[in-house]
C-alpha cells in the first residue's frame, strides 16, 4: 500500500513547515481558538503528540467491569472531533478498538471541511497499537474504508494475525521484539506517512507507554461529574507507571474551561 497514493494530502501539508502556527478552527464555546498547532523545531523528528481523555471526578475512564467507557457529554464528544480535525492521524490501543464501536473517523463533513481548510487530508490516518497483534477482525473500524489503517505491533504477532489483518486492508509495522518502540514508531510515521500531528485516544496502557517514553506534548482532559469508584477501574494512565515521583511526567496547566458541569483542561509538557 502506497502512503502517497492513499493519503495525498498528508505529505504536502503546510502544517509541517518549521515554526508554522495556525489557529484551530473550533467552536468558541470550547475556547480552543487560543490553541495553536505547534510545529516547533524540537518536534520535527516526530509528530507532535496530543492525548485526549475524559475521566470521572474520581479519575476513572471506565467502570471496574469496563461495561461503561463512554460517559462524556455531547460537548465532550464534539471536543474530541475538533481535535481530530487538527491531526494527521488518530491512534488507539487494540482493547479500545475491540471494545467500542468506533471508526476513528472525522465525524462528518463539517470536520472534513475544517481539515481541508487547515491543509490536511480529508480523512485522518487510523492507527491501532497492539504488542501481540491480536485485534478482533470484526471490530467496527474495519467496516469503514475511508482512510488507511496502520497496525503498530511487535515480532510477537503471529503469522495468522498478520494474514488476517492484511486481508482486511491494514498496513502492518513491526516496531520491536517484545515491546513496541514508540520513538521508532513515531519517527516512521513522520517519515513514511508525513504525520506531523498525532492524536492519541487511549486507553490507559497506551497512554502510560507514551508518557513513560516522554512523547506526550499535550494532554487534553475532560473532567466529568460522575464517580465510578472501583479499585480496579482503569484510569487515564495504566501500564507499568513510574517508580519514582522524580521520574514522573511533569505538566504545566495551559488552559481551563467550564462548560455546564464539565471542566476542559489542557496541560502542556514541561521541558
Amino acid at each position: 500500500m502506497s502512503p502517497k497514493t492513499k493519503v495525498s494530502g498528508l505529505n504536502s501539508s503546510p502544517l509541517g513547515r518549521t515554526q508554522k502556527k495556525l489557529t484551530c478552527l473550533t467552536r468558541p464555546t470550547l475556547d480552543l481558538r487560543l490553541q495553536t498547532l505547534d510545529f516547533s523545531p524540537r518536534t520535527l523528528v516526530r509528530p507532535f503528540v496530543l492525548v485526549n481523555m475524559a475521566m470521572t471526578a474520581d479519575g476513572k475512564i471506565a467502570t471496574a467491569n469496563r461495561a461503561v467507557s463512554s460517559f462524556g457529554s455531547r460537548r465532550d464528544h464534539e471536543h474530541l472531533l475538533e481535535l481530530r480535525a487538527t491531526a494527521d492521524a488518530v491512534m488507539s490501543g487494540a482493547r479500545t478498538v475491540d471494545s467500542a464501536k468506533i471508526s476513528m473517523g472525522t465525524g462528518g463533513m463539517k470536520f472534513q471541511r475544517q481539515r481541508l481548510k487547515l491543509g490536511l487530508a480529508e480523512h485522518n490516518l487510523r492507527i491501532i497499537v497492539s504488542g501481540s497483534g491480536s485485534i478482533d477482525s470484526c471490530a467496527e473500524i474495519f467496516k469503514h474504508k475511508f482512510s488507511p489503517i496502520i497496525v503498530l505491533t511487535t515480532r510477537r504477532m503471529t503469522s495468522y494475525s498478520r494474514r488476517g489483518l492484511k486481508d482486511l486492508g491494514a498496513t502492518i509495522k513491526i516496531c520491536g521484539e517484545r515491546e513496541i518502540n514508540f520513538r521508532s514508531a513515531l519517527r516512521w510515521l513522520y517519515k513514511r506517512w508525513g504525520v506531523k500531528r498525532l492524536l492519541c485516544e487511549g486507553g490507559g496502557d497506551l497512554n502510560d507507554a507514551m508518557f513513560r517514553a516522554g512523547l506526550v506534548d499535550e494532554l487534553h482532559l475532560t473532567v466529568c461529574p460522575k464517580v465510578f469508584g472501583g479499585r480496579i477501574a482503569p484510569s487515564i494512565s495504566e501500564g507499568c507507571g513510574f517508580g519514582k515521583i522524580a521520574l514522573s511526567s511533569r505538566l504545566k496547566l495551559k488552559s481551563t474551561k467550564r462548560i455546564g458541569d464539565e471542566i476542559f483542561l489542557v496541560f502542556s509538557k514541561m521541558l
